[in-house]
């Protein structure tokens, strides 16, 4: 069956562009899920329009994106966290933990978008990495300092 994508989806192609899929992964699951139009002229028509919109929120949303890394490249956070001898950390600090310090200082951003390079485990600075956009990340400073 051929149908017309109305999102990116990795392993399929990009808006716009008309795939052949089997008829049922199109009637069961791309269908009913917005992911895809059935491929006729109709159709066409009304993906051509509607891809104009999606490009020009995705163009809005990498500027936002882009903005907020800048923003986010000039801060640093810092987590008071108790610590036992040879000051290790009792557990780890976590993605949340420095979510939580980001939204102190007015950044709203989820958990699952903050990447460690290691797992923290002791005090010192380290550095996050935030995936904002598919195309923009972010790097703080992460200042671990004792409660």
């Amino acid at each position: 069956m051929k149908v017309i994508l109305r999102k990116n989806i990795e392993q399929l192609g990009k808006v716009g562009q008309v795939i052949d899929v089997k008829d049922g992964y199109a009637l069961n699951y791309l269908i009913p899920r917005g992911f895809a139009y059935v491929a006729v002229k109709g159709n066409v028509k009304a993906i051509v329009e509607e891809k104009k919109v999606i490009e020009k929120r995705e163009l809005q949303e990498l500027k936002n994106a882009q903005h907020l890394a800048s923003e986010l490249e000039k801060i640093s956070v810092t987590i008071p966290i108790q610590v036992g001898e040879e000051d290790r950390i009792f557990g780890t600090v976590t993605s949340q933990m420095i979510a939580d310090s980001l939204l102190e200082k007015g950044f709203e951003i989820d958990k699952r978008k903050i990447e460690l390079e290691e797992t923290i485990k002791t005090l010192g600075i380290y550095t996050a990495n935030i995936k904002l956009h598919s195309s923009v990340n972010a790097k703080i400073k992460v200042w671990v300092v004792r409660e």
